[in-house]
């Protein structure tokens, strides 16, 4: 990649393209726009919402937004899949630098503004900051509390870091416009880690990806258990294929969760007639229940929630292993 012409605030703020892909977020995207108009950006600013085939109100919604302001705008997303609303957007759009925002996500006061000035200073392609769930049921609670904790997250800078440093990925993201046309936008294969999946992209033909803590974006977390496991089922199986198009990017902590449930498996079948083999799945919920924050009842969903989201997870992982390496093989 050549290097993209450097932004200059002082000079002028270069101009600004939001683009949001939702789908049934009727309950949620008038909050999500009035985030991003309650921002302030010193530049212009534009928003291009892709409205994937809903159930609920959302496309009237959107409409009703469009018309009552001049600088929003929507596009249909007939395929329904998150990174082609993102491409048809972003094709839509002419902004110096784009900033990427879901339906279900509010961002931080003064977060475009930061993370171009972050951009800026540090040369990023890409700056993010923190995903801060925030859940308003209890079970909700109980599932951010597992989100934002080690065991949930895998130590994922985005959810866990405090330290201002290059990553390998970064939650949503601000890009440089110039950047993300070099290297092809979103991958429209990936229904999940899309994002992840870019960013390996970038880094590859030089850029910098770049997490500042000091940004954040609050995410409402799924509301069952049953939503909590397919959304894990799916990051672990889009994972896989991630993988298969980047075999260099395996972490650890991709790793541990299918070995620490292996181990949990083999402790309870072994335990029937070894009592002490149980201590290993009795000190993986002691692990969860102290790794989590909140309060007792908290921290007992926790035991549940969890448990479901690294078996889900790593579920799909294999899975996807098994399913696209068969496609290409």
């Amino acid at each position: 990649m050549e290097k993209v012409e450097s932004l200059d605030v002082d000079a002028v703020w270069p101009s600004v393209s939001v683009v949001m892909p939702v789908r049934n977020e009727a309950t949620h995207i008038s909050e999500a726009v009035d985030a991003i108009f309650a921002q302030k950006y010193e530049g212009d600013l534009d928003i291009w919402i892709a409205v994937a085939p809903s159930d609920d109100a959302t496309e009237r919604l959107v409409a009703e937004l469009a018309q009552g302001h001049n600088n929003l705008y929507w596009v249909r997303n007939g395929a329904g899949i998150t990174p082609v609303g993102l491409n048809a957007a972003i094709s839509a759009s002419s902004g110096r630098v784009i900033v990427r925002v879901d339906g279900h996500a509010k961002l931080c006061n003064g977060y475009i503004s930061r993370a171009v000035r972050t951009m800026v200073r540090t040369g990023a392609v890409n700056v993010g900051g923190r995903q801060l769930a925030v859940g308003v049921t209890g079970f909700e609670k109980a599932v951010a509390a597992v989100m934002m904790s080690a065991i949930g997250s895998g130590g994922a800078e985005y959810r866990v870091g405090e330290t201002e440093k290059a990553v390998d990925t970064v939650f949503l993201g601000v890009f440089d416009r110039r950047a993300g046309d070099e290297v092809g936008w979103f991958d429209e294969s990936l229904i999940r880690n899309q994002d992840y999946e870019l960013n390996i992209r970038l880094r590859d033909a030089g850029g910098l990806v770049w997490f500042d803590p000091n940004l954040f974006v609050e995410y409402r977390p799924r509301s069952s258990l049953r939503a909590v496991g397919r959304q894990y089922f799916d990051y672990g199986l889009y994972k896989a294929k991630v993988l298969g198009l980047h075999g260099s990017s395996w972490k650890i902590r991709q790793v541990l969760p299918p070995v620490t449930l292996s181990m949990l498996a083999l402790s309870l079948v072994v335990g029937v007639w070894f009592t002490p083999a149980l201590l290993v799945a009795l000190a993986y919920f002691v692990v969860v229940a102290v790794g989590v924050r909140g309060s007792v009842v908290t921290r007992a969903r926790a035991l549940l929630i969890a448990p479901v989201m690294h078996f889900s997870w790593s579920f799909g992982l294999l899975t996807g292993l098994l399913r696209f390496r068969w496609r290409t093989s």
